[in-house]
């Protein structure tokens, strides 16, 4: 099954637009009262791919960020579904696996690359 670009525009809407702005740009209405400013979510795929397994491990909670105080996003557990039942391939082609919400959110966020 396919991941589900609409799916991720409505999870990117509702739990990181705030911080990430409307337009993944960094600007979102709580951009200015956090400690480091929000990325630029459209400039991931900016060395040339977009790094699929680092944003996975940044969303699902492997790769915690400071900035977001732990796991990111602070309501991780609600993005891990069913658990890794979805396959995403890498740069190299292997598949990656990660939970259905966190593949449709990777699927809105590569549509939305500069």
């Amino acid at each position: 099954m396919a991941q589900d670009i609409d799916a991720g525009a409505v999870l990117y809407r509702d739990f990181c637009a705030a911080c990430h702005g409307a337009t993944a740009k960094g600007d979102g209405t709580m951009a200015d009262l956090l400690r480091s400013p929000p990325s630029d979510l459209t400039k991931l795929a900016q060395a040339g791919e977009f790094p699929i397994l680092s944003v996975a491990e940044q969303i699902d909670g492997r790769r915690p960020r400071a900035a977001h105080g732990g796991d990111m996003p602070l309501f991780g557990r609600w993005f891990e579904g069913v658990g890794a039942d979805v396959a995403m391939a890498g740069a190299d082609g292997q598949p990656i696996l990660m939970s259905r919400p966190v593949a449709d959110l990777i699927a809105y966020l590569i549509s939305v690359q500069d």
